[in-house]
Formats: C-alpha cells, structure tokens, sequence
C-alpha cells in the first residue's frame, strides 16, 4: 500500500511539474483530446495500464 501511494504522489509530481513548465501547449493538448474518438482512448488508455502493470510486475519480482 505504501508503494501505491508513492506511485500516485510520483503521478501527481509529474503532472503539476508539466502544468508548471508548459501551462499553454498542455491546454492546446487537452483541447486535442476532444478530436480523439472514445474508442481510441479506451485503447490507448487499456494499453498503457497493461504496459504499466507489466513494468510492475517484473520489477517486483
């Protein structure tokens, strides 16, 4: 449990970080995302969760 809450304050630091660097090209991003189907981000959104408990999984074991 204690690793997870470090994965999600390492997510937050991350995204605060780019908000802080790059304010405008992350709003013209954001503002992308609307052009991209539901599907597509379902799949690319399946995919990483995937590629990331994979990454978990051998690095724990």
């Amino acid at each position: 449990m204690r690793e997870l809450i470090i994965a999600f304050g390492l997510f937050l630091f991350i995204e605060g970080i780019l908000y802080a660097i790059f304010p405008s090209k992350m709003k013209s991003m954001l503002k992308k995302l609307e052009l991209i189907k539901d599907s597509q981000l379902r799949s690319g959104g399946l995919i990483f969760a995937v590629i990331g408990f994979i990454i978990i999984y051998y690095m724990k074991n």
